[in-house]
């Protein structure tokens, strides 16, 4: 009978002292990775005049955040480098911005080397990004990246980000229909995958017409339903540790 209670004993104080991601308190953070995966097809996007074009991915930026980080505002031009990074994929601007910032609480970091590759740079068919953060209850995350072959339309969540934990519980799974797809406004539209104006056919960075306008949900584009044949976005919760 001894030997049985000092087996149960241990075995209850091995759960105690088992990592778990059941319920987080406010003292812990938890490790999280995203991993954003290209899924359209490798045979490609058809274009109006019967061109096949490739979809693509940009490298892009992920914040953590406590209170809201705007890197753009729906209903206003675009601003603090949200230019460079949806009309050429170039998030530098973007995270010399929030440096600047300081937001207390805040972390972020670029995205830009494919999977498996040696180098920066953007995501096709069969293609991904992985990045990884610490966060605690109460934070939230945004990202941005841009619809490769486009003038100036970009992948992101609401303006408010996306919780990372749900009731106390860190957030897993595939998280891709939290993303929405904008256009900047700050480049006239032309049809996707085929535009003069538009990586990698414009012949320098900032060719194209302005258009002067504001940031908005790009509705009218067929793209803006189809974000699960295009890509997928997951994110995995590890182990809790408490905070030195």
């Amino acid at each position: 009978m001894v030997k049985r209670k000092l087996i149960l004993s241990l075995a209850a104080l091995a759960l105690l002292a088992a990592p778990s991601l059941a319920q987080t308190s406010k003292s812990k953070e938890v490790k999280f990775t995203v991993r954003i995966e290209n899924i359209s097809s490798a045979d490609g996007q058809t274009a109006s005049d019967g061109a096949k074009w490739p979809f693509a991915l940009s490298p892009g930026l992920w914040v953590t955040h406590e209170r809201e980080v705007r890197l753009f505002r729906e209903g206003y031009p675009a601003v603090n480098g949200l230019e460079p990074q949806a009309e050429q994929g170039d998030p530098s601007e973007l995270a010399k911005v929030l440096e600047s910032r300081g937001h207390e609480g805040m972390q972020h970091g670029v995205f830009n080397t494919p999977v498996g590759a040696s180098g920066p740079g953007p995501i096709g068919p069969g293609g991904a990004y992985e990045f990884s953060f610490n966060a605690k209850p109460g934070m939230r995350l945004s990202v941005i990246t841009m619809f490769g072959q486009s003038n100036d339309w970009f992948y992101a969540p609401k303006r408010q980000g996306i919780d990372l934990f749900v009731n106390g519980k860190p957030l897993s799974g595939d998280i891709t229909n939290e993303f929405m797809l904008f256009d900047a406004g700050t480049e006239k539209d032309e049809e996707p995958g085929i535009g003069p104006n538009q990586a990698p056919r414009q012949k320098d960075p900032n060719a194209g017409e302005p258009e002067n306008g504001k940031v908005h949900a790009a509705k009218s584009s067929s793209f803006f339903t189809r974000n699960g044949e295009l890509f997928k976005v997951t994110i995995t919760p590890h182990s809790a540790m408490a905070n030195m």
